[in-house]
């Protein structure tokens, strides 16, 4: 039976509404086809975060209208990007013994020792986004990926653990539910980006993700299956537009049109007399502009951003570590050559990652701009069985399972 799943990417520059009809297949893997598309640009977010609670909200509502339309459904919930620079990540270990006999360890267990591991200290003003177990130890056997089922007295877990700021959070939240739309899962844009454009073989080798957004950097750090760190950097694809803007001496706007349509990373690959038109400061009407001036402005900052990216690496300690290199994703991927510049930059392999594992209205979405939109509908078809265990695990929980445990069969 098919049920629909909502996702909203709430960007710096544009808000891009998902919704989903999923349904599963005989082999039990989802079949996802996406019935509704709304794609708006986004006001009153500025690097990641919420400046203006109005024009966010304003925002969200016309994307979910708009894809609402399209898809002939109403949604109620929906999962939840978040970015910022106040995102920061740890990982931590926890252990509980396993008292009964027979059976092997449960579901209950495992939520129990992903719990123990979380219990770490929080400032007042954060909170835990994600709690991401990495591998597991049953007695002393390690690299147990899962451990239901399996025979042992003590088990252990490393969970990678991501925070974000409780005041940002809040008010992401509180734009949607202005929205009318309740917040089913926040989830970490890089992460989400990371569900929709790797493969399996890159997150059990090691690889990095880099989602470039219009005001932010989102990068994940995956190895051995599952992520090892996340972060976000303070610079996207806005930097670049700024950049030409000030550079060519034009509007805000006229410099992102140029740099879209005529944006390349590779300076050397553009003859020298190659110029477009474009509105200047001073001119009444559009002026020619050196095309490959404007590449040598992109290089320099695409760069600047490859280095920062890497420095998040050698600041995780997997410097060296991740043989499937590095994965572009977001709307600046998009520029030409960009691929290749970082191929010569960083000496690894680079690629742009483009969204997969979908069906309906893909071509829409073939962009790496909707990776994190895409990974919104992803993410809890693949992560959702282990979080209704693991959430559904509390004290109340444990007290009727030992009440049952006096009923007769």
């Amino acid at each position: 039976m098919a049920h629909i799943i909502a996702g909203i990417d709430v960007g710096t520059t544009k808000v891009c509404t998902l919704i989903a009809e999923v349904e599963e297949e005989e082999e039990g893997s989802p079949f996802v086809r996406i019935i509704g598309i709304g794609d708006v640009p986004s006001k009153g977010m500025r690097r990641g975060g919420v400046v203006n609670l109005t024009q966010v909200t304003d925002s969200i509502i016309k994307s979910v209208e708009q894809a609402e339309r399209l898809a002939g459904v109403s949604i109620s919930k929906a999962y939840v990007s978040v970015t910022g620079t106040h995102i920061a990540s740890i990982s931590s270990r926890g252990v509980v013994a396993i008292h009964r006999r027979g059976g092997g360890i449960t579901p209950e267990d495992v939520a129990r020792v992903v719990d123990a591991a979380s219990a770490i200290a929080v400032p007042y003003n954060r909170e835990i986004l994600h709690s991401i177990p990495r591998y597991f130890v049953v007695d002393d056997q390690g690299g147990i990926q899962d451990p239901v089922g399996m025979e042992g007295t003590r088990l252990e877990a490393e969970v990678h653990i991501i925070t974000a700021s409780t005041p940002a959070v809040n008010n992401l939240i509180k734009c949607v539910r202005e929205a009318g739309v309740e917040v089913e899962e926040l989830i970490l844009a890089s992460l989400a980006s990371g569900e929709a454009v790797l493969t399996p073989a890159e997150k059990e080798m090691g690889v990095i993700v880099a989602d470039i957004g219009g005001g932010t950097t989102d990068v994940a750090v995956y190895a051995e299956g599952s992520v090892l760190y996340a972060g976000t950097l303070e610079v996207g694809g806005e930097h670049i537009t700024n950049d030409i803007a000030f550079g060519l001496r034009m509007p805000f706007s006229s410099a992102e049109e140029v740099k879209k349509k005529y944006g390349h990373s590779l300076p050397d690959e553009i003859p020298e007399e190659e110029g477009v038109e474009a509105l200047v400061f001073g001119e009444e009407a559009h002026k020619s502009i050196s095309r490959r001036f404007m590449a040598e402005v992109i290089q320099a900052r695409m760069e600047e951003i490859f280095e920062l990216i890497y420095r998040e690496v050698q600041k995780a300690g997997y410097e060296g570590l991740l043989p499937a290199g590095l994965v572009l994703c977001g709307g600046t991927a998009e520029l030409s050559g960009i691929s290749k510049l970082g191929r010569r930059y960083l000496n690894m392999p680079v690629r742009v990652g483009r969204p997969s594992g979908i069906h309906g209205l893909v071509d829409a979405l073939g962009s790496p701009a909707y990776a994190t939109a895409v990974g919104l509908i992803l993410w809890p078809l693949r992560h959702r069985p282990y979080k209704i265990e693991a959430k559904g695990y509390t004290w109340l929980g444990k007290i009727i399972d030992w009440l049952k445990s006096f009923l007769p069969d």
